[in-house]
Order: structure tokens, then C-alpha cells, then sequence
């Protein structure tokens, strides 16, 4: 029977054309799916917008580039008999829901919300059978912390413009989280290293043979440049010798110890030409338990360690899977569950599917009596379930052809992740050696240990590296050859710097910011210059120190990791306590603003403190101290400006000499010497601040040659009236632009100069008005059909 016509269609609304596609088959034709494209509505860019004085009364805005898409949704929506806000369940989504709801107009009666954590035709049926209504609280959580942010954010980075440099930006979470690089940087600097020494040994239970020689012709490297044997081919000869390795730790009842060359060299030559028993032997076995399923953190840290993922590739990669891959013959499909989750909860179907897999394509040995639960912090919500496949029974080698390589990568990562959560633990017999020797000295006694497994459990799913070592059959008592005894010096090694990794480890240890955010935050501050990754490490820029240490001196309470922590967790009360969320705006406010009129009173320029140093100056003998420039900390003259030297300096503050190059200053013949700038390395004149010629260098440091000088063409600009259009190069090739460049910014076509030059002798060039400039050049008729597109 045919539909009335009266009959109308259910609006879906989504954030992606993806999710859309996806959803979209699922539900019939009784519905339309279409996508807001992520946020519709927003605080506008331009001012705070936001009422202080008037309970933080935020001002919003459609933002730029979605008024079409809004003025689609506007009119799908007057045509459709019910609303189904289907946007993602974590806070962001419930905010554009709410947005979408108070744009659309909809009558709350026919407004519905419906949620799910995996976009398959069993969880979308679901939802929809069982549609809710708009979460206030969520709402009000995330309208609290975007009008926190903009407050910081609004009100300190105006600041930062006037008293370090123009186009900085303060951030509520971000600044913590270059404070915590800052913080490693300083501890790195602090720290001295202390010199200690080792006496390793290698030994041998095949007594028959000597096999010194064969040993230190492997380890050996003839050059520089040569690579020492890895752990896994060392490991391989000595399992091939009946060798392991063992570390001197007891001399009679003291716990050996050496700081310098004499006291090891003492211990060595007592030991040197000892003989050697094995004292005891001890083995027990131990157990490895696989790790929870993934959430956003743990996905994040394992994407960066194993394979070699940034936190944004990631989520980019990990959003694609969730939204929908197009798997042939299937259709599009979810692949993974919703990316942005603190839970490690699973649901119990998805745990019966998993156990019925291993079961039956791993064999019942790997399959543990009862289900593995995984406890999760407070804060998670256990609605939420962890990161995993929407489908267990399709392993990332039978759609591998359907995935990119980034896609099949982490889905292999997720999905192994998954099924070895619910696997049985490994199992390793681990043995413990005590070797003993008689010497000069008294009784010296080795240590080591090894393990071999013995049952692989979920490590035939997810591989664990291991760098024990085996050790050959032994019984207590047996005689034991020396194959190397070496006395080996060492310095204590300085904190290691963050890797994305660990930074992603450090924010959710402390409690700053939250899984979902930590790829912007890590974005951010690289953009921002106040932190720069190299070698995949972490370093603290300059101007991240300077920003750093003028933020912590008069924002206190905002730099205090422990207070951002508490600021988190009232901002997650306002969602799951109903905690009043204007009272933790008032809270934070009244402090903060005394901070800011303090701030704006005393703070200091960065470029007027100066630092001293322990170097002179070459040309005048005084001191030379520290200032902060536009490219960071430099070198210059206490006596500045009556003597200008300056020089650039380390990240450590030392003095780098300036090296001279081949090339003589076009201008003065003086030599260039090699500078880095904002944009890169550069040769600057020797003479400089008298002569101030630069040249540009390549990728390579080559110099690049001079940009050709303007080419004048005869035709009066038609904008100032007082300048005339000249050729430039440009990145895209030639354009014409005025002679008075910046002060007329005029650009016009290269196409079009013959054109011109005819208009300008025929008198109707230039014309009074840019209107009647475009209407002769024939680009009124284009922008006018643009308009009517649009």
C-alpha cells in the first residue's frame, strides 16, 4: 500500500558524510541522514563573548563556512515528523547536538537523542528502538570548559602579545603541558652525571673449549662508524657457545660498588684469573597477564611505540575505522567501536563472541575458565566500552585488501589488542645463577637470570619482546668457564626526555586534559613554536621557557599541575554529580582576574630582562649577557647599544662561534658568516649591524640566487593612483603587483598586461573605482557567477 503523502520522513543528523553513508543504508528509507560536518555553532573568534558580569552568558555564533550547511539542516528539518540527534556519545557530541537542537527549531516532543559506540546495523537498531532525550548535564560540562579555555585563553594570550612577542596564545591545558616539557628540560640541564664501573662477565659450561678470542672478534667493531653486535645476534651466540652473561654483584658481604678506574681495576685483577662455580641454581615460574583492551590513551602510547604513529595520525586513522570502510560485496562497515573512551568495559556479548573465537581458532588451551574483567579508573564511565573491533570474526588479514596501510595497521593493533585481552596469561620458567670465586679479595660473587616459556598464551596474539637470555642446562656445583671479564666504566644518564608516548603516559598520570584532547594539545604546542619534536623526543623551545616562567610567576594557580587536575575533575562533577557549573566558573574567576590586573601592571618585557653569563665580549671586554629575541635566547653586550656584538647561543646557553663560509658580501666583500633565522639557516654579513645583506640557502646550504628586481611595465596601478604595476616571481610563477608594495598590496594577473597596456593607451586605464577595474578586465561577470553558485 502506498504511503500518504501527508506521511513525512525522520531527520537523522550526524557529524560526518562518512558516519552519514554508513548509518544511512541501515535505516530505510523512512529516514534522511545528513551530516552537521562537526561543530555548527560556536563562540565567535573574533572578542571573548562571554558575559562576565552577567553569569558568563556565552554569545554564540554559526561559525564561518557552516551557514549553508545550517541553512540545509534548517530546511530538512521543517520538513521532517521527527528529529534524531545522532552525534557522538562523549561530551563534544552532546554539545553540537544541543547546538543542532536550538538552531533547528524542532519541537522538543519530536527531538529525540540517540546514542551508540559502534556504527553497525545491530547497535544503530538499537539506539533507534530505543531513542532518549538531550543530556543537560553533559551540556553544561562542556559549555563550562569552552568558556573556561576562552577566558584563559582570551584574556592571557593579549597579554603574552604585549609582553613577549605578538601572535603567541596561553592555553588552559596546553601551558601545563609545555610547563611539563619545561620542567624535563631544566631537570636535564641540573643534572651531573656520576661515574661508577661494572665487572661484567661471560662464561661458558663448555669447559673443553676457549672461546675468548671468538667472543671479542664478534663484539668488536673496527671503526667508528660500525655497529656493535644487537642484543638478538648476542643472545644467539651465546646460546650457540652455552654462554650467558652475569654481573659481578657481592664481594664477601658487601654489595659491590666502584667510582673510579682504581677501585674496579683492583676488583678486576683479583678476578682476572679466578675459577669459577656455579653456586646455586634456582627456578620458579612466572606468570605474564595480558594488558586491558585499548582506550584513547593506551591506543595512543601503543600506536607511537610499535608503530611509530603521531597522536593526531592516530585518531585521524582510528576516526576512519569507526566511521566506515567500504568492504565490498559487505558494504560499509564500522570497524572499531567509538575511538574516544576512558572505560575498559566490554560488553558481554562482545566478550562471548571473543571467547567463542579463541576457542575455536586458537585452540581451548588459550581459552581461561572464566571471562577477564578489567577494573578502570574512577573517573571512566563504564557506559562507555573500551576500544575494540565491531566484529571479532574479521581478522585484519581478510579485509586487508579493502584497507589502506595505515588502516589495516591499526585495526591489526586494535584487534589483536582485543582478542588477547580475554587469552590466557604466558607462562616462563625463570631461572636465578649464583657464581662464585674465590680471590685475593674474598669470596666475589656473580648474578644473573634467564627464562624460557613455556606456554605462549596471549602472546601468540600480541608479541611481547623480551631481552632475557636462555641459559644453557646447569647443576649446582659445576665448574664454569670465564670467557670475558672486562671492567666497564659508566656515567649516570640524565632523565630521558618525552616522546609522544610518554607525554600521552604524563598528561593522564597528572589528570590534565582528557584522552580525546591530548592529539590537539600535542599539536598545539608544536605549532604554537613553544615546543619542537626531534629525533621523535620532546624539547623545550626559548620561547616556550620564556612563556613558561612569565605564566608560572604571576598565574600560579594556572600553572599548578595539582589545580588544573582539580579544575578537571570539577568539571567532570558538572556532568556526573550535577555540580552547579557557574559556581566553577565564579571560583575561578575572582583569583584569576587579580592575577591578570596584577599581571598587566608588573609583568615585565622578556626583550628588557637580561641574563648574565660567563663569557666576555670579544670586541669591548665587558660582559656578555642573555636577552630574548624574536628567535630566541641570544648572546649580546651588557653595553648595548654602545657595543653591539651579539651571537647566538645553545639550547644550554653555550656560546656557538660563528662560522665563517666561502662567500663574500655582495654589497661590502666582507665575508657572510652562517646565521639561523625564523625560517631557517641563512649567510648574514660579518659587518652586520653595518651592512645588513642576507643570502638564501637551500635545503642542501647552497646559496640560492637573488630574486630578479621587479620588472616595471608601464601601466599605473588602478587602486592608489600613484603607483605602477610591476612583475614579480612568485612561488606560482610570475604576477604583477604595485611598485609601492606594502603599502599597496594591488595584485593582478600576468594574463592580463597586454590587455592593460591596450586600456591604458586607448585612455580608459586606470578606471576611477575597482568595480569599473573589474568590469574592464571582464572579472565582474566571474565573481557575479560565483555569487549565484553560492
Amino acid at each position: 500500500m502506498a504511503k500518504s503523502s501527508a506521511s513525512k520522513k525522520s531527520l537523522v543528523i550526524v557529524e560526518s558524510p562518512a558516519k552519514a553513508k554508513t548509518i544511512n543504508k541501515y535505516l530505510g528509507p523512512d529516514y534522511e541522514v545528513k551530516a552537521s560536518m562537526g561543530h555548527v555553532r560556536d563562540l565567535p573568534s573574533k572578542g571573548l563573548n562571554v558575559d562576565i558580569e552577567h553569569d558568563f552568558e556565552p554569545t554564540y555564533d554559526v561559525m564561518p563556512g557552516k551557514k549553508r550547511t545550517v541553512t540545509s539542516l534548517k530546511a530538512a528539518a521543517k520538513k521532517c515528523d521527527k528529529l534524531f540527534l545522532a552525534t557522538d556519545l562523549d561530551r563534544e557530541g552532546e554539545a553540537i547536538a544541543w547546538h543542532l537542537a536550538e538552531l533547528l527549531g524542532v519541537p522538543e516532543r519530536k527531538t529525540y537523542r540517540v546514542i551508540f559506540n559502534a556504527i553497525t546495523h545491530s547497535a544503530i537498531k538499537r539506539a533507534f528502538a530505543e531513542p532518549g532525550k538531550l543530556d543537560m548535564d553533559k551540556v553544561m560540562a562542556q559549555q563550562a570548559r569552552r568558556i573556561l579555555d576562552r577566558i584563559v585563553g582570551y584574556q592571557i594570550s593579549p597579554l603574552l602579545w604585549k609582553k613577549v612577542t605578538r601572535g603567541l596564545s596561553a592555553g588552559r591545558v596546553q601551558s601545563i603541558a609545555v610547563k611539563i616539557i619545561v620542567e624535563k628540560e631544566k631537570e636535564i640541564r641540573r643534572f651531573e652525571p656520576k661515574e661508577y664501573w661494572l665487572i661484567p662477565a661471560v662464561f661458558t659450561t663448555d669447559i673443553q673449549n676457549d672461546y675468548s678470542r671468538q667472543w671479542l672478534d664478534f663484539i668488536r667493531t673496527e671503526t667508528e662508524g660500525d655497529k656493535p653486535p644487537t642484543l638478538a645476534e648476542q643472545s644467539k651466540w651465546l646460546t650457540e657457545h652455552h654462554a650467558f652473561k652475569a654481573e659481578l654483584c657481592k664481594i664477601g658481604d658487601e654489595e659491590f660498588k666502584a667510582s673510579d678506574k682504581e677501585s674496579a681495576e683492583r676488583v678486576f685483577n683479583a678476578l682476572r684469573d679466578a675459577e669459577f662455580k656455579l653456586a646455586d641454581v634456582e627456578t620458579k615460574q612466572s606468570v605474564s597477564r595480558p594488558s586491558a583492551p585499548f582506550i584513547t590513551s593506551t591506543l595512543q602510547q601503543a600506536a607511537a611505540n610499535r608503530l611509530g604513529f603521531a597522536t593526531k595520525r592516530t585518531m585521524r586513522v582510528a576516526q576512519q575505522l569507526y566511521e566506515g570502510i567500504d568492504l565490498g560485496s559487505m558494504g560499509s562497515l564500522g570497524l572499531i567501536t567509538y575511538m574516544r573512551t576512558d572505560s575498559t568495559h566490554l560488553s558481554s556479548e562482545a566478550v562471548a563472541e571473543v571467547r567463542r573465537y579463541i576457542s575455536t581458532h586458537l585452540g581451548p588451551d588459550y581459552l581461561p575458565k572464566e571471562a577477564k574483567i578489567y577494573s578502570a579508573k574512577k573517573t571512566a564511565q563504564q557506559a562507555h566500552e573500551a576500544i575494540r573491533p565491531t566484529d571479532v570474526d574479521l581478522p585484519p588479514s581478510e579485509i586487508k585488501p579493502f584497507l589502506t596501510d595505515e588502516q589495516y595497521r591499526l585495526y591489526d593493533l586494535i584487534w589483536r589488542r582485543f582478542v588477547a585481552c580475554q587469552m590466557e596469561s604466558a607462562r616462563w620458567d625463570v631461572t636465578n645463577l649464583g657464581i662464585e670465586a674465590e680471590t685475593s679479595l674474598g669470596r666475589c660473587r656473580y648474578r644473573t637470570s634467564g627464562r624460557v616459556m613455556v606456554f605462549d598464551g596471549f602472546t601468540k596474539i600480541w608479541p611481547v619482546a623480551s631481552a632475557e637470555q636462555e641459559l644453557p642446562p646447569m647443576n649446582a656445583g659445576q665448574t664454569l668457564a670465564a670467557v670475558d671479564i672486562r671492567a666497564d666504566q659508566h656515567f649516570t644518564k640524565p632523565p630521558a626526555r618525552f616522546t609522544e608516548a610518554g607525554l600521552v603516559k604524563a598528561l593522564e598520570k597528572e589528570g590534565i586534559g582528557r584522552p580525546s584532547t591530548y592529539a590537539a594539545i600535542i599539536s598545539t604546542i608544536q605549532d604554537r613554536g613553544y615546543v619542537e619534536q626531534r629525533e621523535k623526543k620532546f624539547f623545550a623551545s626559548d620561547l616556550g621557557e620564556v612563556v613558561t616562567e612569565k605564566l608560572s610567576e604571576y598565574f600560579p594557580k594556572i600553572m599548578d599541575i595539582a589545580f588544573t587536575r582539580y579544575m578537571e575533575e570539577q568539571l567532570d562533577k558538572i556532568e556526573e554529580q550535577h555540580l552547579d557549573w557557574l559556581g566553577v566558573l565564579k571560583d575561578f574567576y575572582g583569583p584569576f582576574r587579580e592575577n591578570l590586573e596584577t599581571a598587566q601592571a608588573e609583568m615585565k618585557h622578556a626583550k628588557a630582562e637580561v641574563t648574565p653569563s660567563e663569557y666576555e665580549c670579544p670586541q669591548c671586554g665587558q660582559q656578555l649577557v642573555y636577552r630574548f629575541g624574536k628567535n630566541g635566547r641570544f648572546l649580546s653586550c651588557s653595553t648595548y647599544p654602545a657595543c653591539t656584538f651579539a651571537c647566538p647561543c645553545d639550547q644550554d646557553g653555550k656560546m656557538m662561534e660563528q662560522k665563517v663560509s666561502e662567500h663574500e658580501c655582495p654589497q661590502c666583500g666582507k665575508p657572510m658568516v652562517h646565521k639561523n633565522g625564523r625560517f631557517g639557516p641563512f649567510l648574514g654579513c660579518s659587518d652586520y649591524p653595518e651592512c645588513k645583506t642576507t643570502l638564501k640557502l637551500d635545503k642542501q646550504g647552497n646559496v640560492l640566487p637573488p630574486k630578479p628586481p621587479p620588472e616595471p611595465t608601464g601601466v599605473k596601478c588602478h587602486k592608489c593612483k600613484q603607483g605602477e604595476l610591476v612583475i614579480r616571481q612568485g612561488k606560482k610563477g610570475p604576477f604583477m603587483g604595485c611598485n609601492r608594495f606594502p603599502r599597496c598590496r594591488t595584485i593582478v594577473n600576468i594574463k592580463k598586461l597586454d590587455q592593460l597596456k591596450q586600456l591604458q593607451s586607448e585612455g580608459q586605464w586606470p578606471p576611477q573605482t575597482p568595480e569599473q577595474a573589474d568590469e574592464l578586465l571582464g572579472l565582474k561577470k566571474a565573481k557575479e557567477t560565483v555569487k549565484a553558485r553560492k
